[in-house]
């Protein structure tokens, strides 16, 4: 399908504009690595534009009721799901996720969040009494929305949907190397008929447009996904202006098999979760943790998992696992693994280089380490690909100090069949989010960061909050 209708253009004020400059940029399909379409690169005239837009638009979109804002968000799901083939084809296009991933993942999250959030303002209190005062949750202004390329549809929703569900108007950049997904997005609120200048949308790289928008006076808000590195540049640029940042960054999460799990289920369940999406995810399980006298076990059913894995073209119906998003997000993954030869971890499984019988396209071969100590660079720094380090442990007590001992704290896995013992380690593990037991995906629980994992949180009526200024009038009667 053709992807090239408005990607030159920007939506701006409720229409597709031409940009103040002449930039472009060619979008790659990593499965090829050949461009296959070219967008309008902005600047800070494209930005000074939406932002104004926005702030004309705040003024009377703050002040729209629950209704409106509902009757607004359902008709943008009705959209999405009316384009919902249309964004798979561009994740798969953009990203190179296999197309049944693409579906059944990638597209179905922007849905999934549409729902949640839908629902979260049908039931969220935006008023409520204490005492003789009255404590109201406004919506803090213009917010700037700056969205990764991992994920892309899944952060755009989580971003956009609680945004205007607060009452707040919004500038939206997404991922220059995967925009596709979002120039459908745009398209969509625009058929749904968002209000002129509610939902705005600026092409650009983090320079010209995200540093803009982060230090633009008349931005109220910034919420940014993306690495940790990023979102410290994001902050230092908004702290002249002291506005509120919410930040959903890096992570390096532990995933810790306790004794009495089953051990061939979960340890397979632990290698396809740090795998999928192509080992792309924030909050992948990129640490295994296992029992040492168990440590050789785990080796043999991570190496076979890894090896069934099929890597190759998106829309084989064979493939398991497409490219990475880029030439330098692969070549950063080849140093990685070689760091981890060199520093002495056993491989396992995979390697540097690409897999057998392929010549061309980001692929990584799925790759497993053994015998991983908490000082080598594997355990430490994200990788953001296919590549999991099996980490030894003596005691649970000496797993959940492992678990613990990172800078990051975005989620963290435990496998294991006692309840009680599970829920005593869940408590003392220093991260936004606890899995257990692999469970399905809870677009209704918070998700976000300690540590150098960001701050905020989203999802349904966590996001929500994160858009809202609460105001106290005392002596409300």
């Amino acid at each position: 399908m053709s992807f090239s209708a408005n990607a030159l253009k920007f939506y701006i004020d409720g229409a597709w504009v031409d940009p103040a400059g002449t930039a472009t940029l060619d979008v790659i399909n990593p499965a090829t690595e050949a461009p296959f379409l070219t967008i309008a690169m902005g600047g800070a005239a494209d930005v000074d534009r939406a932002v104004a837009a926005a702030r004309k638009a705040f003024g009377t979109w703050a002040f729209s009721t629950r209704e409106e804002r509902l009757a607004l968000l359902r008709r943008v799901l009705d959209e999405y799901n009316r384009r919902f083939e249309d964004i798979a084809q561009a994740v798969t296009a953009e990203m190179g996720a296999p197309i049944e991933f693409a579906r059944d993942a990638q597209a179905w999250a922007g849905r999934a969040h549409m729902e949640a959030a839908i629902k979260a303002l049908e039931d969220f209190t935006f008023e409520q009494a204490r005492g003789s005062s009255r404590i109201i949750l406004e919506p803090i202004g213009v917010a700037a929305l700056i969205t990764p390329w991992n994920w892309p549809l899944n952060q755009i929703v989580c971003k956009v949907a609680p945004a205007l569900a607060a009452g707040c108007t919004v500038v939206l950049k997404p991922s220059e190397i995967a925009p596709v997904s979002g120039l459908i997005w745009a398209e969509i609120m625009d058929a749904a008929g968002t209000p002129p200048g509610v939902f705005n949308m600026v092409n650009g790289n983090g320079p010209d447009v995200g540093q803009v928008m982060a230090e633009h006076p008349d931005v109220d808000m910034v919420s940014f996904t993306g690495s940790t590195r990023a979102g410290v540049l994001v902050a230092k640029s908004a702290a002249a202006t002291v506005k509120r940042v919410a930040q959903e960054l890096g992570g390096k999460s532990a995933n810790i098999i306790l004794p009495d799990a089953d051990f061939a289920a979960a340890v397979d369940a632990g290698v396809r979760g740090c795998f999928s999406n192509s080992g792309q995810s924030c909050d992948a399980p990129t640490r295994m943790l296992v029992p040492a006298d168990r440590h050789a076990e785990a080796l043999d059913i991570a190496r076979a998992t890894a090896q069934s894995m099929v890597v190759g073209d998106p829309h084989n119906p064979a493939t398991t696992h497409g490219p990475v998003i880029s030439d330098v997000q692969w070549a950063k993954i080849q140093r990685l693994i070689q760091t981890a030869i060199d520093e002495g971890a056993e491989l396992v499984a995979g390697g540097t280089g690409l897999p057998d019988g392929l010549t061309k396209g980001y692929y990584v071969r799925p790759t497993v380490f053994g015998g991983v100590t908490t000082a080598m660079t594997i355990a430490n720094e994200e990788v953001f690909g296919m590549v999991l380090a099996i980490m030894p442990y003596d005691s649970i007590e000496q797993a959940i100090e492992i678990a613990n001992d990172t800078v990051y704290g975005l989620a963290n896995y435990i496998a294991g069949t006692d309840i009680d013992q599970i829920r005593a380690v869940a408590r003392r593990l220093r991260s936004g989010t606890v899995n257990v037991n692999y469970p399905d995906w809870d677009v209704y629980a918070p998700f976000g960061g300690y540590k150098q994992s960001g701050n905020g949180r989203e999802y349904a009526d966590y996001g929500i909050h994160d858009f809202l200024e609460t105001k106290g009038v005392i002596g409300w009667g």
